[in-house]
């Protein structure tokens, strides 16, 4: 699924180190995450990591980690999305080391915040326990993941993020 479809996928999906790194574009508003549901660049970064665009979702997620002060539960729950988005950049890169230590930082951090919830605990509309699988699944087995086969686009999980609206948002 795509959650902004009118805005096209890159051409190339960055890879640091290995490929040219993309123009930075200007955000054409300040991300809201209290309103997930119309924040454009959380719904954008789900698009760019379901593609396998994981740089390129990493960077949208830390506009809106930013705009969410950096600390605090939303905050918390960007910072595990950017972390698991930064072990598939890692995997693509060919470091193992590196895929297992952020998927377990992506892990930690869903955790922490599962803790509070009552099942099934729904996060900005996607689940918890979903990302909880996915992250001890590439923290446990990192070489699964590592691909540095010279593509322009590379999805190296199945993993698939999909918004649960009909779940109350925390």
């Amino acid at each position: 699924p795509r959650y902004v479809a009118d805005t096209p996928l890159p051409s190339c999906a960055y890879v640091p180190g290995r490929t040219k790194r993309p123009a930075d574009t200007p955000a054409s508003r300040t991300p809201s995450p209290a309103d997930w549901q119309a924040c454009r660049p959380y719904l954008r970064g789900i698009d760019l990591f379901n593609h396998g665009y994981y740089w390129e979702a990493h960077e949208s997620w830390e506009a809106v980690w930013v705009a969410a002060g950096r600390h605090g539960r939303t905050a918390d729950f960007l910072k595990g999305l950017i972390k698991l988005t930064a072990a598939f950049v890692t995997a693509r890169q060919g470091r193992a080391i590196g895929v297992a230590r952020h998927a377990r930082r992506a892990h930690e951090l869903f955790r922490a915040l599962a803790v509070d919830l009552d099942p099934p605990a729904v996060m900005m509309g996607l689940s918890l326990e979903q990302l909880l699988q996915e992250a001890a699944r590439v923290a446990d087995a990192p070489e699964v993941v590592v691909n540095t086969c010279d593509v322009p686009v590379l999805r190296v999980t199945h993993f698939v993020m999909r918004l649960d609206t009909g779940v109350s948002p925390h």
